[in-house]
């Protein structure tokens, strides 16, 4: 789940890249708590799974490994664990897997603030990362250049927490009303009329 063992000089393709990853991704998810302690700081690719019974209306594809488990969300970064334990794990502000499902969760009574953006209230921000422990499992593959990986596999995949980078056919219409719904949940106060 770590990495393939391939460097930057081997000169493989974007697509080569992508089946890679896809091998390594599709590999057991593991819970929050064990990747936490194996993420690498390295660069790569990471899916999220769960079981059918989270978010029953958004199915994605089966885990090779665990068919019990179905794709949610595909994503990359330059530092796995940092993107991992700092952002999708912590903050709203800087997560678009946790305003996606805080605003898929709004039954759940989540509530947001405006910072420089909405963010959720912090009792929120720990409670939807309990939420994300009791729920998700993780797996990911390191690669040096990620974006072209991550491009392909959602492509390939079609997550269906992810909009960016999905065909119009397999975009969620669910998932683009909960970003909305979270996007316009708090506003900037207004500003004081000039005396």
């Amino acid at each position: 789940m770590t990495t393939s063992g391939i460097h930057p000089d081997d000169l493989l393709t974007d697509e080569e890249r992508t089946e890679d990853a896809l091998r390594l991704l599709s590999g057991p998810p593991v819970g929050l708590d064990a990747a936490g302690k194996r993420l690498s700081r390295g660069s790569g690719v990471y899916a999220w799974w769960a079981a059918p019974s989270v978010l029953p209306d958004l199915p994605g594809p089966p885990n090779a490994n665990n068919p019990a488990l179905r794709l949610l969300y595909v994503g990359r970064a330059t530092n796995l664990r940092g993107r991992i334990l700092r952002n999708h794990l912590r903050r709203s502000g800087s997560s678009t897997l946790r305003r996606t499902l805080a605003g898929l969760l709004v039954s759940e009574g989540y509530r947001t603030t405006w910072t420089d953006r909405v963010v959720l209230v912090p009792a929120d921000e720990a409670r939807l990362t309990a939420w994300m422990h009791a729920n998700l499992r993780l797996t990911w593959a390191e690669d040096p250049e990620p974006t072209p990986v991550e491009a392909g596999l959602v492509r390939r995949l079609h997550p269906p927490l992810n909009v960016h980078g999905v065909a119009p056919e397999h975009l969620q219409a669910a998932v683009v009303a909960a970003k909305n719904r979270y996007n316009s949940s708090s506003h900037p106060p207004a500003s004081a009329p000039a005396p």
